[in-house]
């Protein structure tokens, strides 16, 4: 069975948790017999097929990027190849163009939609695209999204509720955790190692509500270690410049064994994010791989489906910096309940979000869309 993911972007250019959940559904479902490729846009598409183990990505070269929209003007040939080639194709929501690919290249072939979140930002242009999505989603066979709480959320997902299922997120914790994969210390202040301090990992965007982190560490002596790079690195740096924040150390991108470092020994994860944009975090999985107790806040979204109150973190209220402040303080000074909720965190990953369980629930969807044609 040959299935084809769709998406704007993909390794190894700048990575996000989307990426990373494609990575994972390759990886689960060729345990089962799929064989998937991914076809997507890079600025330097060179060479324009790269081979991983979870499947071989099919670049084109992208013209432009307009609103977090990549763009090509030539990709459609080889789209429709790919196209020929799959017996499922699986797209990844949203990515406008994908639309326009979809509709010119005239497919045909089963399809599937993993609803990965609502469009919160750009409300001028989402007016003119409209029309277009509600073709699109209306012309998939079948929809995913990654959680209850997104689908009873969303009132674009309640109108298409009859075409939707949940497949939760999940990650294989053997790539996180394999003893060959040696973590690898990074250069860290003193007071950050003697100390300790909270994570966050991630790009650094709009939804994410740093900001609020930021002024959540103010006069405060919890530390906290953000990697990543993204479009609002430098306010961010600005702001803890005008803050004086020594107890804040941004460490840009990481290569993996660096980041397994920072994850094993922080004394928990905190993840901000304050818009429907985060339809999930990723990032809150890998803290529970981990057995990391988790911070996040009430958007309505998966990051509470993922981290349940005092289960396997703290669940917050958004764009709140005292909150913010008292749950790391609380985590910082009481070693037993981050082993408690840290945990239970590992206990639910085990239990809801592996990459084997994510993998084998698409491949099922797979072949339920062939066995219907």
């Amino acid at each position: 069975m040959k299935a084809l993911q769709v998406y704007r972007t993909y390794f190894p250019d700048p990575p996000g948790g989307l990426q990373e959940v494609i990575r994972q559904i390759g990886l689960g479902a060729s345990k089962l017999g799929v064989d998937t490729r991914i076809f997507t846009l890079s600025p330097d598409p060179e060479p324009a097929c790269l081979y991983y183990p979870e499947g071989d990505v099919i670049r084109s070269r992208e013209t432009i990027e307009i609103a977090s929209c990549n763009i090509s003007l030539t990709c459609l040939p080889e789209f429709r190849r790919q196209v020929e080639w799959a017996d499922v194709v699986h797209y990844h929501f949203p990515w406008p163009f994908a639309d326009v690919l979809h509709m010119l290249g005239q497919v045909r072939k089963p399809t599937i939609l993993t609803y990965h979140s609502d469009i919160v930002r750009q409300q001028g242009l989402l007016k003119l695209y409209y029309p277009l999505m509600i073709r699109f989603l209306d012309s998939m066979d079948v929809i995913v999204a990654t959680s209850q709480n997104y689908v009873d959320s969303s009132p674009l997902l309640q109108r298409f509720q009859e075409k939707v299922s949940v497949v939760p997120i999940g990650i294989c914790d053997q790539a996180y955790l394999d003893s060959e994969r040696l973590p690898q210390k990074p250069e860290l202040p003193a007071r950050f190692q003697s100390k300790g301090y909270f994570l966050f990992v991630g790009m650094l965007r709009y939804y994410k509500g740093l900001h609020f982190l930021l002024d959540a560490l103010a006069g405060s002596d919890t530390h906290c270690v953000v990697v990543g790079t993204g479009p609002e690195e430098q306010a961010l740096k600005q702001q803890a410049g005008q803050l004086g924040l020594g107890n804040l150390h941004f460490t840009g991108s990481v290569d993996d064994a660096t980041k397994r470092y920072y994850f094993e020994n922080c004394k928990g994860v905190v993840f901000p994010s304050h818009l429907r944009s985060e339809a999930y975090g990723v990032t809150l999985l890998e803290g529970a791989v981990y057995g990391k107790p988790l911070i996040s806040c009430e958007i309505g979204t998966g990051t509470s489906f993922v981290n349940i109150h005092n289960e396997s973190g703290l669940v917050i209220s958004p764009e709140d910096p005292l909150a913010l402040r008292s749950a790391m303080e609380l985590l910082d000074r009481d070693e037993a309940l981050r082993k408690r909720l840290g945990a239970g965190a590992r206990r639910r990953y085990e239990r809801l979000f592996t990459g084997e369980e994510m993998g084998q629930k698409y491949a099922t969807l797979y072949r339920q869309l062939l066995e219907s044609v």
